[in-house]
C-alpha cells in the first residue's frame, strides 16, 4: 500500500499525520507500529484527520506501541495549524474522543489550544485504589539511589503521574518511565513526568509518555505539570514549561480551563509505501 501523509512536529514531539477526509487508508496495529518505527519513518505519535459533523474535524490518535490515545495536545496543536492554512482561517475547531477543542493560530505563527479542565479525582485519572491524588505514595530512586516519595495525579485527558525533583538530570528516566507507567496503580497506564522547579512560574521537565516511551515534548504532560504545580491557586496561573527544545506556556483561565500555547513546526509532505 503506497499513499501520502504528512510529518510535522511540535518541540521535537512528532506525528505522522494521514488525512481520511477524502481517502479512507485503514491501517493495521502492526502497519501504525511500523510506521512509527525510527528505522522507518519514525514519530511519537500516528495521527489520522477524519471528517467532524461538529467540528473542522474528527481527530484519532495512536502511539507508537500501537495503542489507542486519548488525547494529544502537540498534535492537536499541530493539526490545528495545517487546518488553519488549509481553511485561511484562525480558529479550528477539533473533535477529540467526547470532547470538542478549539485552537487559535495567532500572529506570531504559534497554536493556542484549550485543551479543558483537569481531573483530579482518583477515579476520574483513573486509579484502582482511591488514594490521595496530591500524593500517591510511589517511590523513586535517582541514580544514587536515594529514594523520592510521592507523585500528584492529574488526568487533561490521559492519565499523567508527575514528581517534582531538585534536580531531573539526576534520574534515569528511560528505567523509571517504564515503572510508573505500567504501575499496578493504572489500570489504562500512565504518562509520566519528572519536573525541576526553577521559579515559581518556570519548570524543566522531562517526559515518559505512556505507548510511547521518552519523548522530546509532550503537550498534554505540560498541562498536567502546569496545574500540578498550581493546584492551591488554579486559577489565572500562567506556567512555563521548558522541554529541551523550547517552552510551551500553559495558562489556567477563571474557570479551570487549561490553555496551551507554543510552536509548531512547518509541514512536510511524505510518502509511504507499507
Amino acid at each position: 500500500m503506497e499513499f501520502k501523509a504528512l510529518k510535522m512536529d511540535g518541540l521535537g514531539n512528532d506525528f505522522v499525520i494521514i488525512d481520511q477526509r477524502q481517502k479512507n487508508i485503514a491501517l493495521s496495529k502492526d502497519q501504525i507500529i511500523k510506521i512509527c518505527d525510527r528505522d522507518f519513518i519514525g514519530c511519537d505519535q500516528l495521527i489520522y484527520i477524519k471528517n467532524s459533523d461538529n467540528a473542522d474535524a474528527e481527530l484519532e490518535f495512536y502511539n507508537s506501541d500501537g495503542s489507542g490515545s486519548d488525547a494529544c495536545g502537540n498534535g492537536t496543536r499541530c493539526v490545528a495549524y495545517l487546518l488553519s492554512k488549509e481553511k485561511n482561517i484562525k480558529n479550528i475547531s477539533l473533535q477529540v474522543g467526547s470532547k470538542q477543542l478549539n485552537s487559535k493560530l495567532l500572529d506570531d505563527g504559534q497554536v493556542e489550544t484549550i485543551i479543558g479542565v483537569p481531573k483530579t479525582d482518583w477515579k476520574e485519572i483513573p486509579l484502582s485504589e482511591n488514594l490521595d491524588t496530591k500524593n500517591l505514595g510511589l517511590s523513586i530512586k535517582d541514580n544514587n539511589n536515594k529514594e523520592t516519595v510521592g507523585g500528584i495525579g492529574i488526568n487533561v485527558g490521559n492519565p499523567h503521574t508527575i514528581f517534582f525533583v531538585n534536580e531531573i538530570e539526576n534520574f534515569s528516566i528511560e528505567k523509571i518511565g517504564p515503572e510508573i507507567e505500567n504501575h499496578k496503580l493504572f489500570p489504562e497506564r500512565c504518562n509520566f513526568t519528572l519536573a525541576q522547579k526553577i521559579n515559581k512560574n518556570h519548570y524543566r521537565v522531562k517526559v515518559w509518555e505512556r505507548g510511547a516511551g521518552l519523548t522530546k515534548a509532550c503537550g498534554t504532560a505540560a498541562c498536567a505539570t502546569a496545574v500540578a504545580a498550581n493546584l492551591e491557586n488554579l486559577e489565572n496561573s500562567r506556567t512555563e514549561i521548558e522541554f529541551s527544545l523550547g517552552k510551551l506556556i500553559i495558562s489556567i483561565d477563571e474557570n479551570k480551563q487549561i490553555h496551551m500555547k507554543g510552536p509548531v513546526s512547518t509541514i512536510k509532505e511524505i510518502d509511504i509505501n507499507i
